[in-house]
């Protein structure tokens, strides 16, 4: 896969309060490594944030760049919740996906931080 695409930030309105934002991506897609068959999921971030806010379009980008990426369930999760938390710098965040079932099976991986105080 090329580059992943940025971030964009904007400052937090109210960097002294403590609040959380979720994001749904509710039209997720990757690509099973193992089979080369699609895999359809949603992702939902939620977070607190620190001194910035994720702008969405940049986000929307990030997400369509794992389309044709074969990757298991368990490392997009981690790898989605590292690398908003190297850009953003939250306060606490957690990434959750959600995919469809295969073979009559369903799959959800939470993976999650918390900044040190």
């Amino acid at each position: 896969m090329s580059e992943k695409p940025q971030f964009e930030l904007f400052d937090n309105p109210r960097p002294g309060r403590d609040y959380k934002i979720t994001i749904r991506c509710p039209e997720f897609t990757s690509v099973c490594p193992k089979t080369g068959q699609p895999d359809f999921g949603v992702i939902t971030i939620d977070y607190t944030p620190g001194q910035s806010c994720i702008e969405l379009k940049s986000l929307k980008f990030y997400m369509q760049s794992y389309r044709n990426k074969g990757v298991f369930y368990e490392r997009l999760t981690n790898e989605i919740l590292d690398d908003l938390v190297a850009s953003c710098k939250p306060r606490w965040m957690r990434v959750t996906s959600q995919f469809t079932p295969r073979g009559g099976i369903t799959t959800d991986v939470t993976a999650e931080y918390r900044a040190e105080k």
